[in-house]
């Protein structure tokens, strides 16, 4: 009952620090670089979130993110991050890294303000990014709702000429007929089918069934979490280059980002 007690006190306190953490300028903007493995080169960046606590330190979005979710803060911030990130794109295609695309996250939360095709606009006229170099990255319990108004507001999107992609896919329980109906441009493998690729039957047999829908749909593929040669490998024979995770690159500040930007190409780091 204590840890109870402990566990929720620890959350209030976490819920009052998060409603002014904007005002505070305690939020930040992280980039995690998407690889082509047989060029090296970065073909988009992935803005993620984090919170700098003055006295917790870095706080993570798994901590943080179901709080901001379940108190509706996940609305500010995550318009924050999408000014933020394409903000910062824009800063960096007018230094020279002209087809850079970045990709910003949406909780279910924010997809469904009634408003939210508008934000984005504004967002987009606000910073001067070209909306064909944004990408808008979704979770499956957002298409899978199979709604006309979810069908409406990513046709809105594609109008702008912004991409969309689903996160974490393979995950959530459902039918596929989602990806034939709905205007997604990628999919992204979720971690959790990378992580033992080439040791697990199971999990090589479902990543290469998901990239065989892929093609055969027409859409681009990302692996998620790639943190070793041999998933590297087992993933270039089935011919998905795009991969993202701790063999390339952590997430990093935008200062080292740039820098990253900077070499032109990225080898792995167990290469370095």
């Amino acid at each position: 009952m204590d840890d109870m007690n402990i566990d929720s006190l620890e959350r209030l306190a976490l819920e009052n620090d998060l409603r002014k953490a904007l005002k505070r300028r305690e939020m930040l903007v992280y980039y995690q670089p998407l690889v082509d493995q047989s060029t090296g080169q970065i073909m988009s960046v992935e803005a993620l979130a984090r919170w700098q606590h003055p006295n917790l330190g870095m706080i993570y979005p798994a901590k943080f993110i179901p709080i901001a979710e379940e108190t509706g803060l996940i609305l500010p911030i995550g318009e924050w991050v999408l000014m933020t990130a394409c903000s910062q794109a824009k800063a960096w295609h007018d230094e020279g890294f002209s087809t850079l695309r970045i990709t910003v996250n949406l909780s279910v939360r924010q997809f469904k303000q009634q408003n939210f095709v508008n934000t984005v606009t504004r967002v987009l006229q606000a910073t001067g990014l070209d909306p064909r170099l944004l990408e808008l990255e979704l979770t499956e319990g957002i298409v899978m709702q199979n709604s006309m108004d979810v069908l409406a507001t990513l046709q809105e999107l594609k109008a702008l000429g912004i991409s969309l992609s689903i996160d974490d896919f393979g995950i959530e329980y459902s039918s596929l007929s989602y990806l034939k109906r709905f205007p997604i441009d990628t999919i992204k493998i979720d971690r959790s089918f990378i992580r033992d690729i080439a040791i697990n039957q199971d999990d090589a047999a479902i990543v290469t069934a998901i990239i065989a829908v892929a093609e055969s749909l027409k859409l681009k593929v990302v692996a998620e979490g790639v943190e070793n040669k041999d998933q590297a490998a087992f993933l270039r024979e089935l011919h998905c280059n795009n991969i993202q995770g701790y063999l390339y690159s952590r997430p990093l500040a935008a200062i080292d980002m740039g820098l990253l930007l900077q070499k032109g190409t990225i080898l792995n780091i167990e290469n370095e």
